[in-house]
């Protein structure tokens, strides 16, 4: 059995959000509830749900962008939560990011070529000529032509941004790429160009992703295994085909039904998951049992009272008492 390329157990991040009085405890707002998830070598998981659900919080705590208050990491057998300093310094160079928005992520006073070798020069990743063919190299590789390595951000459209982002994540031959909904803020003929892109790299390089997004046309189109979000927690993990086909957990359904990007066709049978009523929880005052209950069209007095555990159901882990058949 192939061992996982990235592995959580039982992450959790919390943060302190001010004290009730002046002696009074710190209030925490628990923002990952105990996950757990397995990216596979050269594979894609997708982390999707709402916004504010954790999805990012999830991935940057994994590689440790963002601090973690308990669980496990492992990164090809090495708990990242453990290292020190200097050894995770080490790892980062195997562990990069693309990142949501094209136009704050790139400094608007470096010219690109620089942007793109700086974490050859950060990492001292080979001698300093060879990082310039390799930044000549990496703007081939996304699209771009080595004449405009002299150029600013500005003077570049959303989607070169985006794939000078992309040049830059790939300059220290990472073996991990978390792209932080990398298309949302593109448009669609746009998104489709960058989403083939990702596909080919991962292909020519077998790259592994851990995706996050907010849509689920996107998710269908790039990932193989998909974890989706509620309030910190995954309610349900499983592979592409069967989450798309036969989505077990309530909440999904719904995310499927709502999703404009997908066509679901109403065949003979077909019957309307129900819509989500009500907003999300407070994550400082987490109701007693399913996180879900108050906005789930199949609650029943169980799940308000007891807190479902990610279980296997059929081919998907879903943490619902009453899983869809």
């Amino acid at each position: 059995m192939t061992t996982p390329l990235l592995s959580a157990r039982k992450l959790e991040v919390s943060f302190e959000i001010g004290r009730k009085g002046i002696f009074g405890k710190p209030r925490l707002l628990r923002a990952v509830r105990g996950v757990d998830f397995d990216l596979m070598p050269g594979r894609t998981l997708g982390l999707v749900g709402e916004s504010g659900s954790g999805k990012t919080t999830t991935a940057m705590a994994a590689i440790r962008l963002a601090p973690s208050t308990g669980g496990s990491v492992s990164f090809e057998g090495t708990d990242l939560m453990t290292l020190p300093a200097e050894a995770m310094r080490a790892q980062r160079k195997h562990l990069q990011v693309i990142f949501q928005d094209p136009y704050s992520s790139l400094n608007p006073r470096e010219r690109v070529g620089a942007i793109v070798r700086e974490p050859l020069d950060l990492m001292n990743v080979g001698d300093p000529a060879g990082r310039d063919a390799r930044v000549r190299e990496l703007f081939g590789l996304v699209g771009l032509r080595p004449d405009q390595m002299s150029l600013f951000p500005h003077q570049f459209s959303g989607g070169q941004r985006q794939r000078i982002s992309i040049a830059r994540a790939l300059a220290t031959n990472p073996r991990l790429i978390v792209c932080d909904e990398p298309v949302s803020a593109l448009d669609v003929a746009i998104q489709a160009q960058i989403l083939n892109l990702l596909r080919r790299l991962q292909d020519e390089f077998g790259l592994s992703y851990l995706f996050i997004s907010h849509d689920l046309g996107v998710v269908q189109f790039i990932c193989d295994d998909i974890a989706v979000m509620y309030l910190g927690e995954i309610v349900e993990y499983a592979d592409r085909p069967t989450l798309f086909s036969k989505p077990r957990h309530p909440y999904t359904a719904v995310l499927l039904e709502a999703a404009p990007s997908l066509l679901r066709r109403k065949s003979a049978g077909y019957r309307r998951a129900g819509m989500v009523k009500g907003d999300l929880p407070s994550p400082m005052n987490l109701p007693t049992g399913c996180a879900f209950a108050s906005r789930c069209p199949k609650a029943q007095e169980r799940c308000r009272a007891e807190a479902p555990i990610l279980r296997d159901v059929g081919d998907s882990r879903v943490a619902c008492h009453f899983p869809l058949d």
